[in-house]
């Protein structure tokens, strides 16, 4: 009886993401975001997210300064810390896109090692780069959630842009440029691009 126990379970396993991908109508991905602070990264992923689920795909948004108020609360922001931070996103994402869920993650994500580990982590099927792409002087008159004001005040330390080397990716999958584009625009760009890539179904 044991052996049988142990061999059901050990097919449902094997077969659970098939199973997964009939049931939601497409395989997972993860569409990732990089870029400073203030190049609209945030704003892009809730929209896309949205859209995504007005049409019918199993979408969930992981933001990086939101994860920062719980799972990665004991983070700071040194180098090691910002590699833990984008180590312990990439597994959640990678858990998600196993659930076949279309996970948009918004993360500064400043170093390219720090990407490059991601994609490793999560897998390079179905693993999208995404450079929101915005210079440092336009991030800082946006300045959405007044981190650039605290910077000049002294009160953070260590900022992406600004004492900190951000390293642009060198060979994005999709460049989107929030300094020439509107937010819809680049949205309406990435969801085109993305269910172009999406593993649908047959009867999707």
């Amino acid at each position: 009886m044991e052996k049988q126990t142990k061999y059901i379970f050990k097919y449902i396993a094997a077969d659970s993401p098939q199973i997964r991908k009939k049931l939601v109508g497409h395989q997972g991905m993860v569409v990732w975001l990089t870029g400073l602070s203030g190049a609209g990264k945030s704003t892009i992923s809730f929209v896309l997210e949205k859209r995504l689920l007005e049409t019918g795909c199993l979408a969930y948004c992981l933001d990086g300064d939101n994860l920062r108020f719980g799972i990665n609360e004991n983070l700071g922001f040194s180098e090691q810390d910002r590699s833990e931070n984008v180590r312990r996103i990439a597994h959640i994402a990678r858990l998600f896109k196993d659930a076949c869920f279309i996970v948009i993650v918004a993360c500064i994500s400043p170093a390219s090692h720090m990407r490059e580990n991601a994609k490793a982590i999560i897998g390079t099927e179905g693993f999208l780069e995404v450079f929101v792409k915005a210079d440092i002087k336009t991030c800082q008159q946006r300045d959405p959630k007044g981190l650039y004001k605290k910077v000049q005040n002294g009160e953070i330390k260590n900022f992406t842009g600004i004492n900190m080397v951000y390293e642009e990716p060198a060979q994005s999958n999709i460049i989107v440029d929030t300094e020439k584009n509107q937010i819809n625009e680049c949205v309406g760009y990435l969801f085109s691009e993305i269910t172009k890539r999406i593993d649908w179904t047959d009867d999707k």
